[in-house]
């Protein structure tokens, strides 16, 4: 018997027992479209992480007090980067384009009887120009601003939303920590970072807000909380790097371990890279235990198969079919179940990464080497699992074979 008639048996057994077959095969088609999903969400995640650190600015370093290492025990940040740090860099560090501190903390904001907790980032005019923010209507702060600790603020659109509604915010009066700011500008809308919405911060000068809102904590100066800095170009980020580290073990007479961290974008990127790269293998890792089940699945049922159809299997043999004969029809049910069943799931993953593209901002991207990976295994599973029933079968005895039926 070849191939092609050995196939339209399979067929025509397979389809005669539609639900016993429907049901054997669920188990690969859950874990192919689990795998499927489950990679192409997290493709997503990575290229929604890249796209939100392309969107803090160019060529961007970021300083951070403390090593990452102590950070990650302490919620408390240690204050070992001051404003003199960021003017010194600025000044001295020859491949830097741009320096805004940042100092940045979470209050509410109120406009008449509306209250709503936002983030109030302290900072200086080259905040614009290092991370690449726009102002819609008004204009940001001033050096002036910064120089006599004035009441301003400049509010990103979310928050404009909240508290305004339809009103113009400009000029209006809003207050902070019962401390009274006049609005001068909007922010151009920048979108969400890491699940912070960057539209609902409250922009100030940093002297403003370390004299009337929060005090000055540390004894070196007015502390930050980070500093964001531009190379000058993609060429010059390791130099900065390399420069910036130098001066500030200059400036805070470092002689064993560093108080600060220099990351650049491309750092940040990696690492986050790696938790998202190693999350989706885990859930993709679990996701294919469900193919191994369904493969145990399809072997199950072939048993049964085989045990129902022992007299057809005695006829066969008793009219001069070979045990290859059995061997490849058992084999070819199996791997067209398996193979159906990875179809179908492969239908229902890139369904669902198509749905989630649609309700979420995650670019879930169908990886066409995960759809051809998944659809492979499943098939081989089929094979794999296949091989002892489709085996039992064809060493069957032809005249037990018919005396027991």
């Amino acid at each position: 018997m070849d191939i092609f008639e050995s196939s339209k048996m399979a067929v025509k057994t397979l389809t005669a027992n539609k639900l016993r077959s429907t049901l054997t095969m669920l188990g690969i088609i859950i874990g192919n479209a689990s795998v499927i999903a489950m990679i192409g969400i997290g493709q997503g995640a990575q290229r929604l992480a890249s796209e939100q650190f392309e969107s803090l600015g160019p060529n961007v370093l970021f300083i951070t007090p403390g090593k990452r290492e102590t950070r990650s025990r302490t919620f408390d940040l240690p204050k070992t980067l001051v404003m003199q740090d960021a003017e010194a860099i600025a000044t001295q560090v020859p491949s830097v384009a741009g320096v805004a501190a940042q100092r940045q903390t979470q209050l509410p904001v109120t406009y008449r009887n509306r209250n709503v907790s936002a983030l109030i980032v302290g900072t200086t005019p080259t905040f614009l120009s290092v991370r690449s923010f726009d102002v819609a209507s008004g204009r940001f702060l001033s050096d002036q601003d910064v120089e006599r600790n004035t009441r301003v603020v400049v509010l990103g659109p979310d928050l404009v939303d909240r508290l305004f509604g339809t009103t113009n915010p400009i000029g209006q009066q809003v207050r902070i920590k019962d401390v009274s700011f006049q609005v001068i500008g909007v922010m151009q809308p920048k979108g969400a970072f890491l699940g912070n919405n960057q539209d609902e911060a409250v922009y100030v000068p940093i002297t403003t807000l370390a004299n009337r809102l929060t005090g000055r904590t540390s004894p070196y100066g007015l502390d930050l909380t980070f500093i964001s800095v531009s190379a000058r170009d993609e060429a010059s980020i390791s130099e900065a790097e390399f420069q910036i580290a130098n001066l500030l073990r200059l400036r805070h007479k470092i002689t064993d371990e560093d108080d600060f961290s220099v990351q650049t974008q491309k750092d940040v990127l990696q690492i986050v890279g790696t938790i998202t790269g190693g999350l989706t293998a885990m859930l993709a890792a679990i996701a294919g235990i469900s193919l191994l089940v369904g493969g145990i699945g399809i072997m199950n049922i072939m048993l049964v198969s085989v045990t129902e159809r022992t007299q057809e299997i005695g006829l066969r043999k008793a009219i001069g079919a070979s045990q290859q004969d059995i061997l490849v029809q058992f084999m070819i049910e199996a791997v067209i179940l398996s193979a159906a069943g990875g179809l179908l799931g492969t239908g229902i993953g890139v369904g669902g990464i198509l749905l989630v593209g649609a309700l979420t901002p995650l670019q879930a991207g169908i990886s066409p080497v995960a759809i051809a990976l998944a659809v492979g295994v499943s098939g081989g599973i089929g094979l794999f699992f296949g091989v002892f029933p489709a085996r039992q079968a064809a060493k069957l005895d032809p005249i037990v074979a018919l005396r027991s039926a």
